[in-house]
C-alpha cells in the first residue's frame, strides 16, 4: 500500500488524510456488520485516520453512527481515539416533528447529543451543519456550533453544502464569536464541478479547508458502467439516491473514454477520479465509500500517482466539455 500523506486542514493546526472513509453507506442497520468493521480496521492500518458520518446516516437513520460506535468499543479503545478525527453533521432530516430537520439551534444541539450517545463518544472532532437553512437566521445555526465547540463536544466547527456567499456569511460569523470554520464538505467530481465556480476560491482566501463528498459520482466514475448499468449498482436499485436516467448513452461515452486515459496511466477510472480531485491544492482530503477491503485499498492505491501533464488535463476537460 501507499503511504498516507496528510495535508493541513486550511490555516488550522489539524492535519487530514488526503483520503478520508465516509460512512454514508454500507455501514447501516441493513448492512453486514462484520464487513463493516472489517472496512474500517482496513482504513485505519491503511493510514486513513478520518472517519465521516451524519446523524441520518443508515439505512435506518441513526445506525450508521449505532455501527460504528460498535467497531470503536471493539477495536479502538483507549488512546486510539486520539489518533482518530470523527465527524458528524446535522441538518437533514433525522426525526418527524418540527424539531428534527435544518437548522434551528434545537434541532442541531439535540441531534448531536443524540450522536454521542449512538457513538458513545464523549465529544466529535467536527461537527458540521449538513445543510443551509433558509428559514433560520445564520447566526442561530452558527452560534449552535460555536456552542457545541465551547461545550466540549466538538473540536472544530464545519459546514456543508453551502455556496460561496452563504459561506462567505458562515465563516465571517463563526470568525466573529471566536470559533473558526475549520472545513466545508462539498460535492465534488468530475461530473459536479459547482464548487469551482467561487467556492474554492472563497475557502482558499478564507483558510478554510476542503473535502470532497462523492468523488466517483456515487459509482459513475468507475468500471462499473463502461457498458451499461449492471444489476448491482446503485443505478439499477430503484431506492438509491442515483437514478438510472442519469446514465445516459452520452455519459457511459465519456465514462469509457475517461477511462482509456486511466488505463494509459497505469490506473483505474476510480483512482484516476480520486486522484484528479487531489491535484487541486486546495482541496485537503477526498471522502470515499467501500463495500469491501478490497474496494478500499483499490481506491486507497490512487494516492501513489496524483500528477498529471498538461497533455492529460487536457484532453480530460475537452472529454468533460463534450
Amino acid at each position: 500500500m501507499p503511504i498516507m500523506n496528510y495535508n493541513r486542514c486550511g490555516k488550522s493546526g489539524l492535519l487530514l488524510p488526503q483520503i478520508s472513509l465516509g460512512l454514508w453507506h454500507n455501514f447501516g442497520s441493513v448492512d453486514n456488520f462484520e464487513n463493516a468493521e472489517a472496512i474500517a480496521k482496513a482504513a485505519f492500518d491503511s493510514g486513513i485516520t478520518h472517519f465521516d458520518l451524519a446523524n441520518n446516516y443508515g439505512p435506518d437513520p441513526g445506525s450508521a453512527e449505532s455501527n460504528f460506535g460498535r467497531i470503536l468499543k471493539n477495536n479502538f479503545q483507549g488512546n486510539l481515539r486520539d489518533e482518530m478525527v470523527i465527524t458528524t453533521k446535522a441538518g437533514y432530516t433525522m426525526w418527524s416533528g418540527p424539531y428534527g430537520d435544518w437548522g434551528s439551534r434545537k434541532y442541531l444541539l439535540s441531534s448531536l447529543d443524540q450522536s454521542l450517545k449512538r457513538l458513545q463518544l464523549d465529544y466529535v472532532d467536527i461537527f458540521y451543519s449538513h445543510r443551509p437553512d433558509p428559514e433560520t437566521p445564520m447566526e442561530e445555526t452558527m452560534m449552535a456550533l460555536d456552542y457545541a465547540v465551547r461545550s466540549g463536544k466538538a473540536l472544530y466547527a464545519g459546514i456543508s453544502n453551502y455556496n460561496a456567499e452563504q459561506t462567505k456569511v458562515a465563516v465571517a460569523i463563526l470568525k466573529q464569536l471566536g470559533t473558526p470554520c475549520l472545513i466545508h464538505q462539498a460535492k465534488y467530481s468530475m461530473f459536479e464541478r459547482w464548487v469551482e465556480d467561487g467556492l474554492l476560491d472563497v475557502l482558499e482566501e478564507k483558510g478554510v479547508g476542503c473535502i470532497a463528498f462523492s468523488p466517483l459520482a456515487q459509482g459513475v466514475l468507475t468500471d462499473k458502467y463502461l457498458k451499461g448499468i449492471p444489476e448491482n449498482s446503485r443505478a439499477f436499485n430503484p431506492n438509491g439516491h442515483l437514478k438510472a436516467e442519469e446514465i445516459t448513452e452520452k455519459k457511459i461515452l465519456k465514462i469509457q473514454s475517461l477511462n482509456a486515459i486511466a488505463i494509459e496511466r497505469g490506473q483505474s477510472l476510480a483512482q484516476m477520479a480520486i486522484a484528479w480531485l487531489l491535484k487541486d491544492k486546495r482541496i485537503t482530503s477526498v471522502l470515499i465509500g467501500a463495500s469491501s477491503v478490497k474496494q478500499l485499498h483499490n481506491n486507497i492505491a490512487a494516492s501513489s500517482k496524483l500528477d498529471f501533464s498538461s497533455d492529460e488535463l487536457a484532453v480530460i476537460e475537452k472529454i468533460l466539455a463534450g
